[in-house]
């Protein structure tokens, strides 16, 4: 029996990792959320099986997180606040739900003498680099969110464990990801606004912003991959696709599945807030050289997600 943390248990990519995980019987979930962001409704089943046990705790209470690791052999660290945009009006937030909670992860962790940890980065940690595609070994750019500069902080400080305390680490820097359980991003955010009023759309930015995005069950499928063939202390990967669209496109794959054409409004900006980066491509040929492919393509991707939405438009009654 090998047993797992799954921080941020609750949410998209989590529990749809949480999912995959007991799928092997051999495999003990335990699943730790504070539901800031995350829904019960995403654990229903899970929450019936045997080998998983669910933590409501904030990743905030280091005490609490050293008895909740005991007897863990690998954790995944996928909690965090994933809202670049709203960073500079709330200061502290990326700093406290991303850094010093990664912090207390590692802490917990070294207390209890794991070695092995897993941790959810991002391609907003490139900043508005010029070197396009974007490789891992990229020249350090300049930060240009809240949310990438605590990421960045999160990733030195797992380095800095590795090294410290003979543990290793697997970091992933992902594009956008869509899927079933999708609940944050533009493709959210349009479908809400065209569920509002379908004849027209407001839309950030010009629409000419080039964008990335994966599939979260290949994206789960990487990180299962890179764990089995990677054995580095420090293992840094991009997931991402070898495509990228612009927002216009994404917007007329939305429309298209939802049956509406609606008048398109865009402002005169190149981007839609500050941090929000115009051109994210990643170079992923470190894990594609591993075996790894993605199964479905960007626009698949997009549609996939409007379907899931189209069945389950509870999310939109939601916290938010």
């Amino acid at each position: 029996m090998i047993k797992y943390i799954v921080t941020g248990c609750a949410g998209f990519i989590g529990s749809n990792l949480v999912d995959r995980l007991l799928e092997n019987p051999a495999n003990e979930v335990v699943g730790i959320d504070n539901f800031s962001t995350g829904h019960h409704k995403f654990l229903e089943n899970t929450k019936k099986s045997n080998n998983f046990r669910l933590y409501e705790n904030d990743l905030l209470n280091l005490k609490e997180l050293k008895y909740i690791f005991k007897d863990v052999d690998l954790v995944f660290h996928l909690s965090a606040n994933a809202d670049v945009r709203f960073g500079v009006k709330n200061l502290r937030k990326d700093l406290e739900q991303n850094t010093i909670v990664t912090q207390n992860v590692l802490e917990a962790m070294q207390y209890n003498n794991i070695k092995k940890i897993i941790f959810s980065s991002t391609g907003s940690i490139y900043g508005e680099t010029e070197l396009i595609p974007t490789p891992e070994n990229a020249p350090f750019p300049i930060q240009t969110s809240l949310y990438g500069a605590s990421k960045i902080a999160c990733e030195g400080l797992i380095s800095a464990f590795c090294e410290g305390f003979d543990m290793q680490g697997y970091i992933f820097r992902y594009v956008s990801i869509l899927g079933e359980r999708y609940t944050h991003g533009h493709v959210f955010d349009f479908y809400k606004k065209l569920k509002n009023d379908k004849k027209k759309l407001e839309v950030l930015g010009n629409g000419k912003q080039r964008k990335s995005y994966l599939y979260v069950q290949d994206c789960i499928d990487a990180m299962f991959l890179a764990l089995n063939k990677s054995k580095q202390k420090i293992n840094i990967f991009n997931l991402g696709t070898n495509e990228y669209c612009e927002v216009r496109d994404s917007i007329k794959w939305i429309c298209d599945e939802l049956d509406v054409n609606p008048e398109l409004r865009f402002s005169e900006e190149d981007r839609g807030w500050i941090g929000d980066n115009p051109f994210i491509f990643l170079d992923t040929k470190k894990i594609t050289n591993l075996g790894w492919k993605p199964k479905l393509s960007i626009k698949e991707g997009v549609i996939r997600t409007i379907k899931y939405l189209k069945q389950n438009e509870w999310v939109f009654g939601v916290r938010k």
